[in-house]
């Protein structure tokens, strides 16, 4: 059995199209479940942040995550294929008004993707003063509590609506499909089975 982990919302809606067309059978959570089973595999709905935490511990075989979590959280997972969906950017915002200085030795920079913006930063040669906010980042610069964000953007509309600019894309990011090492090694053939398709599919 192939056990699947899925970050809840868009992406597992779109990740389950791709494989009921693979396995030919319907997939649909009913109620509140957080476990599908279908034939030879095995669906979990989780947050996606813990999605390379549940393949990283094998208590699933694959899962669907952004980039960015994989950046962040820097786990030994095999990524298997970039999907092509889900995509946004990493980006540094600052208030309409502050000319963003990277050459200014104070930046406090609030996010909650601190090894992504340590990483950044460290590729300028700065050192800055991360503030790791969980929500409301928009926030930090507007009362002054940071000189600037670094932050998901979709469309960019939450920065404009609370007077902020993208001063800098950081990175690109889309899901990806990822892989325990172990279970990589001992079902190799059916995860690169559900690799090809996957691809086929993405293609279209």
């Amino acid at each position: 059995m192939i056990k699947v982990a899925l970050p809840k919302g868009r992406i597992a809606d779109k990740t389950l199209q791709i494989f009921e067309s693979f396995i030919n059978k319907p997939l649909c959570f009913k109620d509140r479940k957080l476990i599908l089973t279908e034939g030879n595999f095995e669906f979990m709905l989780v947050r996606n942040q813990d999605v390379p935490i549940y393949v990283e511990r094998g208590a699933a075989d694959i899962g669907v995550v952004g980039l960015d979590v994989l950046e962040e959280q820097q786990n030994s997972l095999v990524r298997l294929l970039n999907l092509e969906f889900g995509k946004c950017k990493i980006a540094i915002g600052s208030p309409n008004h502050y000319k963003m200085d990277f050459s200014n030795p104070n930046l406090k920079i609030a996010t909650k993707m601190v090894n992504i913006t340590k990483k950044f930063f460290a590729q300028k040669a700065m050192s800055v003063e991360i503030i790791k906010l969980y929500g409301s980042i928009e926030l930090a610069p507007l009362v002054g509590m940071a000189d600037a964000i670094v932050d998901l953007v979709e469309t960019g509309d939450t920065m404009r609506q609370n007077n902020l600019k993208i001063d800098e894309i950081i990175m690109e990011v889309s899901a990806y499909l990822v892989a325990n090492p172990n279970s990589f090694y001992a079902q190799k053939l059916e995860i690169l089975r559900i690799q090809d398709y996957f691809k086929t599919q993405i293609q279209c």
